[in-house]
């Protein structure tokens, strides 16, 4: 089995949106995205403290919260400054991959489904709970915040399943925050196949497979590291961090947009964050070089 990449657009690496009627049904190519993901706005470059860097959150216009996936540590880093000002310990040495804030509070989400919360980051010495969500993935990565429902969303890289049907779809679970449970069923719901489709009617590139002299084929593994959602547009982003693939999809699942992440400004993408302004910023582990921030500015169309 051979494996490679179809370049299908000139990759000017501007998103690409439509809308869809269905979870992950294909959609005609619409307007630009407000991002260039070819042209940041700025490049932050990270100290080594955060080599490992797995998830960011925006606490205010200048300001993020971080983990790596390593150590029980939450830092606080100044943009403007460029700089750690704190470090928050929380736990042991562990594997850290998504975090996402809640007014003081802080959450955590180890990989195996388990929710750490700092009842309020800007006090020393405040409770710290532990939450076994009893999601049935494996490797969750994917954590953010949900405004309008009072909730985390959790996406787990697969599910916890020997059935190849259940391989290929991947699942966002709902987390609520007033009774600290996980809501039954699933929150969206996503068939990789129709996702493959979609990038084949919109000639966007993606990993592709097939034998030597055979058409080659889609092969879209959707290993979720990063979500988060619009704070304008109310629209959910997702990164697959080992295929660097950004996806948006509307809050029903429905695939609007597929783009494949420049391996020069995205060496290992695995975190996501919005500023209240719509800005973008997407985290990257420094994989064999510096681990970087790298920031969109919001520019509606």
């Amino acid at each position: 089995m051979m494996t490679g990449y179809l370049y299908l657009l000139p990759l000017a690496v501007q998103l690409i949106t439509g809308c869809a009627s269905g979870t992950g049904n294909p959609a005609p190519a619409a307007e630009k995205s407000a991002y260039n993901l070819s042209a940041p706005d700025k490049v932050y470059n990270l100290p080594p403290s955060l080599h490992e860097i797995s998830g960011i959150t925006a606490i205010d216009a200048s300001t993020l919260a971080c983990i790596q996936d390593e150590h029980g540590l939450l830092f606080i880093y100044d943009l403007d400054k460029n700089s750690i000002t704190r470090q928050i310990p929380f736990g042991a040495d562990g594997d850290y991959e998504g975090v996402a804030r809640v007014n003081r509070a802080i959450y955590i989400l180890r990989s195996d489904e388990v929710l750490i919360e700092l009842t309020d980051y800007t006090s020393s010495g405040s409770p710290i709970n532990f939450y076994e969500t009893g999601i049935p993935g494996r490797d969750a990565e994917g954590l953010c915040y949900d405004p309008k429902n009072n909730r985390l969303l959790v996406a787990p890289k697969e599910i916890s399943s020997d059935n190849p049907s259940a391989q290929a779809t991947r699942h966002i679970f709902g987390f609520n925050l007033a009774s600290k449970t996980l809501i039954k069923g699933t929150v969206m719901d996503f068939d990789i196949r129709k996702i493959e489709e979609y990038a084949v009617s919109n000639n966007v590139k993606v990993p592709m497979k097939g034998k030597k002299g055979e058409v080659k084929v889609p092969d879209i593994n959707m290993k979720i590291s990063a979500i988060g959602i619009h704070p304008i547009t109310y629209k959910l982003y997702a990164i697959s961090g080992p295929e660097r693939l950004f996806f948006v999809f509307d809050m029903n699942g429905n695939i609007e947009s597929l783009v494949r992440l420049d391996k020069d400004l995205f060496a290992q993408p695995e975190g996501i964050t919005f500023m209240p302004n719509g800005d973008m910023l997407i985290s990257n582990e420094g994989a064999k070089g510096i681990p970087t921030i790298v920031r969109f500015n919001y520019r509606p169309k």
